[in-house]
């Protein structure tokens, strides 16, 4: 899918497998339900590589600061149990959405063509979306830099 929801648009609803944070491994969270407060959607390519290991790692860093401001999920197309050993591995303080079957990702128009060397796949493009309390797009943040997220999300929610 091309194109995803633009600022001013009602952010598409889920319900999708959640782990870490203050959800309980196991459970689902779905958008709609968290309206009455900004949330965060950061979508990454994959669990332990380098770039997404340091834009975790920034959110983690400035948890103190994002915690008070909004919910924080991660979501990639890894299983639980991947998020599981993430979340561990480095400390992370917020939850991690997993969309094994790619409807999230698909729905949100960050399921895109990349290419690598000249080998064309597809892949979680990284995007970040911030909603507002009312469960409607504020800010989207697409292709981020990873060292710089945080800095743009406290910026975004200040």
């Amino acid at each position: 899918m091309k194109g995803g929801p633009e600022v001013g648009d009602e952010a598409p609803d889920f319900t999708a497998p959640v782990v870490g944070g203050d959800d309980a491994d196991g459970g689902t969270v779905t958008l709609s339900a968290l309206r009455g407060r900004p949330v965060v959607l950061y979508f990454y390519p994959k669990d332990d590589t380098p770039g997404c290991t340091t834009q975790a790692c920034g959110i983690r860093d400035a948890w103190g600061e994002l915690s008070k401001r909004a919910r924080v999920f991660g979501v990639s197309v890894d299983s639980v149990k991947k998020h599981r050993k993430f979340i561990d591995k480095h400390g992370l303080p917020f939850p991690l959405i997993s969309d094994e079957d790619r409807a999230i990702v698909e729905a949100w128009g960050v399921w895109v063509e990349k290419s690598l060397y000249g080998r064309k796949y597809f892949g979680t493009e990284r995007t970040t979306f911030v909603i507002g309390p009312e469960g409607t797009i504020r800010a989207v943040f697409p292709r981020v830099k990873p060292a710089e997220h945080a800095g743009k999300l406290l910026e975004a929610l200040s």
